[in-house]
């Protein structure tokens, strides 16, 4: 690892209020505190190594540098990147109040079946606690390789490909993917088991009529052109790579409509819309809202772990919450919220903008 110099305090998210700020960075969820190895009480987890797994095909590379503009990156990112992959060093203070720090090096990948089992971990709660096919929809993500990106610690890959053949054994280390993006064709993949309980899913838990007839519409007859947008991620994923994650889906999905060997498989890539599943916490109903004085009125009505879902929502043609069924957050701090589920649509037409909202949020 290079050894960078140490990185200014992160400039805070515009439209975010202290108290959502403070909720998303405190000690207990801190995005500098990176998870350790074996660190079992993450919930968007680790991966085991595989030996024996085909690599997948080549294709252009990944960015995983950090955008902001006073960042030292490595020399072989000016150079460009090489191959599937690209590094990035970030340098993380530990949350425990000493002067110590961890620098990290990520790197993005293309999926394949050695990450198995941290990709299902990172999708465990993708549908609450409904029972489906989460391993077909796992199995899904990784064959689709031409696009979709897997969030790593850059030596860890280098190592699986020395002399030892990449096998760690059957306590090899599982803790080091830190994050997914795919995008996946509603109508490609809709005899799929996984993406049938999706569907079914969606409709249940959809209280709105004039929402469930769109998302009916969406899911049915416009399904060929619909891409299930998947993102999922630590809670403490350095944000400064996270508009460049999403460059690295958008432009994939670009070149996949010139580069896919057939025309229907680059057809199946021509987007019109987006359907995006995500979790947000909403604030309870406080019976004292008009009491004077009330501490309580400082707080956010809405809370977006992710901050890119707020930008996804403005921009959303539509768009609906539904109340989560798994045990809520137990922290002080989430006491007067709930976590819902939030299903947006977004056109295709808005992605630009989405990409430029995000990077300027992220930069400021």
């Amino acid at each position: 690892m290079s050894g960078g110099r140490k990185r200014p305090a992160p400039a805070p998210f515009a439209g975010f209020s202290p108290f959502a700020r403070s909720l998303l960075f405190s000690p207990a969820s801190g995005y500098c505190k990176l998870p350790l190895p074996n660190a079992s009480a993450a919930a968007d987890g680790p991966h085991q190594e595989n030996a024996g797994m085909p690599p997948p095909p080549p294709k252009r590379a990944k960015q995983a540098e950090p955008s902001s503009d006073d960042e030292e990156r490595h020399s072989s990112d000016a150079d460009g990147a090489s191959g599937s992959d690209s590094d990035s060093s970030l340098e993380c203070s530990s949350s425990d109040g000493d002067d110590a720090s961890q620098e990290a090096d990520f790197a993005f990948f293309d999926p394949k079946p050695s990450d198995f089992h941290g990709v299902r971990l990172l999708l465990k709660t993708y549908l609450d606690s409904k029972p489906w096919d989460l391993t077909g929809f796992v199995d899904l993500i990784l064959e689709q390789t031409t696009v979709g990106t897997v969030v790593k610690m850059a030596d860890d890959e280098e190592e699986e490909g020395e002399g030892n053949g990449g096998d760690k054994g059957d306590g090899g280390n599982d803790d080091d993917l830190f994050g997914l993006i795919t995008v996946l064709n509603l109508g490609r993949y809709g005899e799929n088991r996984c993406i049938k309980d999706l569907k079914e899913y969606l409709l249940a838990v959809c209280g709105n009529k004039d929402s469930e007839k769109k998302l009916k519409s969406l899911l049915e007859e416009k399904a060929s052109s619909v891409g299930l947008l998947v993102c999922r991620r630590f809670v403490n994923f350095p944000y400064e790579m996270v508009p460049k994650l999403y460059d690295s889906l958008f432009d994939e999905v670009s070149w996949a409509t010139e580069d896919e060997p057939t025309q229907e498989l680059q057809d199946s890539f021509r987007f019109k819309q987006y359907l995006l599943v995500a979790r947000i916490l909403e604030r309870k109903t406080n019976p004292k809202h008009n009491a004077k004085n009330n501490k309580d009125d400082d707080e956010e009505p809405v809370i977006y772990p992710k901050l890119e879902d707020e930008i996804f929502r403005e921009l959303s043609s539509w768009s609906f919450t539904f109340p989560i069924r798994a045990d809520q957050s137990a922290q002080q701090e989430m006491k007067n919220y709930k976590e819902m589920g939030l299903v947006m649509c977004v056109k295709a037409e808005a992605i630009p903008k989405f990409r430029k909202r995000l990077e300027a949020l992220v930069s400021e």
